[in-house]
């Protein structure tokens, strides 16, 4: 079997490519961790595009949860994820809890059910984007980056929401909240019809609002964040460009950020951490 270590690396690198460019600047000695990390969340985070009905995707993730609770290691050992993800559990003492919560969120990706609230989009954020930056900043530095992480983690999902939104909407998919859709009066079966509207224009610009306050918050406190730590956050550095690239983009079809600018405003970043989150 291949290096776990290796696969994960592979893995990051074709599924999570903006995280791979990141996790360069980590320590040589770190990196394959965080690429295990980094792989099991492309893994669960993938789950409804590889299952594509919610059976099957829960089964998969009932399967992680077991495997990090350590109930299937004969198993987890012939799948290279897990086997690196276990590793790296065991080295740095990483929260078996914080794992599984992130699986638990998951769970809401594969159904239709629409996100409800404000409230309920951030902690799904918190659950997966911003416990995802706190565990890859303790194995870099050690220490607790959760001031940072946190609302870095919302904003960074709030982005990449916004980004993915013509491709939940042609799926039936709703991350953004309904307290916000019914404030603006958007009925949600306008959007899986693609129709545009200016309520909706107006959600999407109060959700964009949200992502960069919680921004705000994360570059107020990046003097909290201990300097080996900074690889880790350092694909936060993409929220703002995106943030203003959206709100110039039609909701159906998002202007990206093209590939080459991505990569180098995170060597940006990793030069000036104050652009972090600036």
């Amino acid at each position: 079997m291949q290096d776990p270590f290796d696969y994960g690396a592979e893995l990051v690198r074709a599924t999570d490519r903006d995280r791979f460019i990141a996790s360069l600047f980590a320590p040589a000695e770190h990196r394959g961790a965080i690429y295990a990390i980094y792989a099991f969340n492309s893994e669960v985070s993938r789950v409804r595009e590889v299952a594509r009905e919610p059976l099957p995707g829960e089964i998969r993730l009932q399967w992680w949860s077991d495997v990090i609770n350590r109930q299937r290691d004969e198993e987890a050992r012939a799948n290279p994820v897990a086997a690196a993800l276990l590793t790296t559990i065991e080295r740095y003492r990483l929260s078996s809890a914080k794992l599984i919560d992130l699986i638990e969120a998951r769970r809401f990706d594969l159904y239709d059910d629409p996100m409800a609230t404000i409230a309920d989009l951030e902690t799904y954020a918190g659950k997966t984007s911003s416990a995802l930056f706190a565990i890859a900043a303790q194995i870099l530095a050690g220490a607790d980056a959760e001031a940072v992480s946190a609302p870095a983690g919302i904003a960074f999902a709030i982005a990449g929401l916004l980004r993915a939104f013509p491709r939940h909407a042609a799926r039936g998919q709703l991350y953004v909240p309904m307290e916000l859709l019914d404030r603006h009066q958007v009925r949600p079966h306008d959007i899986f019809a693609g129709r545009s509207s200016a309520g909706l224009q107006a959600a999407l610009a109060e959700l964009r609002n949200l992502g960069r306050r919680h921004l705000d918050t994360a570059h107020r406190r990046m003097a909290a964040l201990p300097p080996l730590a900074v690889p880790a956050l350092l694909p936060v550095a993409l929220v703002r460009p995106a943030l203003m690239r959206l709100e110039h983009g039609a909701p159906f079809s998002p202007a990206e950020i093209p590939p080459w600018r991505r990569q180098w405003l995170i060597w940006r970043a990793a030069r000036n951490s104050a652009r972090i989150a600036g």
